[in-house]
């Protein structure tokens, strides 16, 4: 009988790991079945789609308070339903508050499990480590810090490097970028990337616009470049930034816009990762609520000294981050013009970005496939 390989992935992100575990994995197994829950990226790569990802991709609270009693349904439903098929193994890609649950109600019958993106155990409760190894046989990370985090509490888990890491060039072509947005070489350009959600624009845009308002008064003929993650956060960005001289909103595009820029003002997030895997300085503008914050800091909840991916992974400050009254108009605007007017400074970045890049460059697609391969030989 042919391998059996369920996976589950629940938003694009998780939709794109899952289309190039599949294809790795069917290198290995030409004969796999794969079935789950995907998008349209594991649907072309074979996979036979139980539900739509598009069911799974609620965000905030309050919606998913509301589509509660509908993603029960739906997680019982398709536990059951991988069960009765007998996999070989359950592949929970990313989506914790839905996988972790799933994996352990399948480890618990017996069902070999992995969870691929570990959640953030550097910056939160590291205790949550030992909880996920209730759920995964193995947890695959796409951080070097994270295994040894599980180690401590006997969970085993492998470093199999970042996807971002593989698909951005080492050296991205700037003058290409530049060229594609109709920008000659020498324009100052700032890319400012306020989130994807609606709360994180609401929240940010305001003071990011202007920081680089302010900061065209010092750096004569700035472009400014907004990219919209979709319709609903252009129209967003628009009511906010739509009559700002200077500013011009993009249709997704935020890769290309970072590479073309001289610097990025973003929320912390995946994108500072982004910005220094595309070689450029940054400043990182961050708040959140001030209950959250106050629960957070009152609780010890953050481990981390640092909250931005560029940092962390340096183990040092490489990039300043402005985090809740830090993150004032005046205070980006400082930070922004340190890294337009001190070329060497920018210059001293390159070769930390290139050498943390480096490191997370193992082509995780094919060791994600290896580390699942030896999981289901071992037990074979």
């Amino acid at each position: 009988m042919s391998l059996r390989i369920a996976l589950c992935a629940g938003e694009t992100s998780g939709d794109q790991l899952g289309a190039g575990l599949i294809a790795e994995l069917r290198k290995r197994f030409p004969d796999a079945q794969f079935a789950g829950i995907g998008g349209d990226g594991m649907r072309a790569a074979g996979l036979d789609i139980w539900f739509d990802a598009s069911e799974l991709a609620v965000m905030g609270l309050a919606e998913v308070l509301a589509h509660l009693p509908r993603l029960l349904k739906l997680r019982k439903a398709f536990r059951q339903r991988v069960l009765d098929w007998k996999p070989d193994v359950y592949i929970g890609i990313d989506a914790p508050d839905f996988n972790l649950g799933v994996e352990r109600w399948l480890k618990q019958r017996g069902v070999r499990t992995v969870h691929y993106v570990s959640p953030s155990v550097w910056a939160w409760r590291e205790n949550r480590a030992a909880k996920i190894g209730a759920s995964a046989d193995r947890v695959l990370c796409l951080f070097p810090m994270e295994p040894p985090i599980y180690a401590k509490h006997g969970v085993d888990a492998v470093f199999v490097g970042h996807p971002l890491a593989d698909a951005i060039p080492l050296q991205p072509d700037r003058t290409a970028a530049r060229n594609a947005f109709g920008e000659s070489p020498d324009v100052p350009i700032l890319a400012l990337l306020p989130g994807s959600r609606l709360g994180e624009i609401e929240r940010m845009l305001p003071v990011f616009v202007e920081a680089a308002t302010t900061l065209q008064r010092d750096i004569p003929g700035l472009r400014v470049l907004v990219p919209a993650a979709n319709a609903q956060c252009r129209s967003a960005i628009e009511r906010i930034a739509r009559d700002v001289p200077g500013i011009r909103i993009l249709d997704g595009d935020a890769q290309r816009a970072m590479i073309a820029s001289d610097c990025v003002l973003l929320a912390s997030g995946t994108a500072a990762l982004e910005a220094m895997l595309c070689k450029r300085p940054m400043v990182i503008g961050h708040r959140i609520s001030g209950l959250t914050y106050a629960i957070v800091k009152a609780f010890g909840l953050l481990k981390s000294a640092h909250v931005s991916l560029p940092n962390i992974l340096a183990g040092k400050q490489l990039v300043p981050e402005l985090l809740q009254d830090q993150c004032t108009t005046q205070n980006l605007h400082a930070a922004l013009l340190h890294w337009f007017r001190d070329a060497d400074a920018v210059a001293a970045l390159q070769p930390q970005f290139l050498a943390i890049h480096e490191t997370l460059r193992r082509d995780a697609s094919a060791r994600a496939a290896d580390a699942v391969a030896s999981l289901l030989s071992s037990h074979a």
